[in-house]
């Protein structure tokens, strides 16, 4: 999951690749999105899956399948892949609830708000394979976090936001984003446990 200079002489900008793919005449698969942004992939991924569930609103199942399926990208991350495996089946299915006009143009925005502020920050140590095994882990905690909060709670938001923030700060190579990223979903964590019992003993 190598990071990237978001602003790098030469380098387009996540947002700017994001639009371009976003904008264009190819159908919006999970395949393509692999294809277009090849090693950062599993960081775009996890930004753009995790997006959704860090929506401070009731997303029910949908949320959950996003969960799983970046739960399943960390996973490969953990064992040490360095590139992204999709099952067949996967590979051509469309992301249209990620990328029509409303959501994408939201993401976009927040995309670039973090590229404004953002410069690279110990990059290298983001592109380490040992580094990106443990990004894997925290990634597979965070959104496992989000699918087991309680349904309709808006607990999953925190946790999921922070796999959101983690992906970009790994994309614009920027170790200050990604531990910003990190803390939040170490908040996510927390609350989901502490106010998820007393959730469950009101019930």
């Amino acid at each position: 999951m190598t990071g990237a200079d978001g602003a790098g002489e030469g380098e387009q900008k996540v947002s700017a690749q994001l639009e371009e793919w976003l904008h264009s005449d190819r159908k919006k698969t999970l395949g393509d999105l692999v294809d277009t942004f090849g090693p950062r992939s599993f960081a775009i991924l996890f930004v753009v899956l995790m997006a959704l569930p860090a929506l401070p609103l009731p997303t029910g199942a949908v949320s959950h399948a996003l969960e799983i399926l970046t739960m399943l990208l960390a996973l490969e991350l953990v064992v040490g892949r360095t590139d992204v495996w999709i099952p067949t089946r996967f590979q051509h299915r469309e992301l249209k609830g990620l990328t029509g006009p409303k959501f994408s143009g939201a993401l976009l925005k927040r995309i670039r708000w973090f590229e404004r502020f953002s410069r690279p920050r110990m990059a290298g140590l983001l592109e380490n394979r040992l580094t990106n095994m443990a990004l894997g882990a925290v990634v597979f905690g965070l959104a496992l976090t989000a699918f087991l909060a309680p349904p309709f709670s808006g607990l999953d938001t925190l946790p999921s936001l922070g796999v959101v923030v983690l992906g970009l700060g790994v994309l614009l190579g920027d170790i200050v984003v990604a531990g910003v990223g990190a803390g939040i979903g170490a908040a996510g964590v927390v609350v989901v446990v502490g106010l998820g019992k007393a959730i469950t003993k009101l019930l």
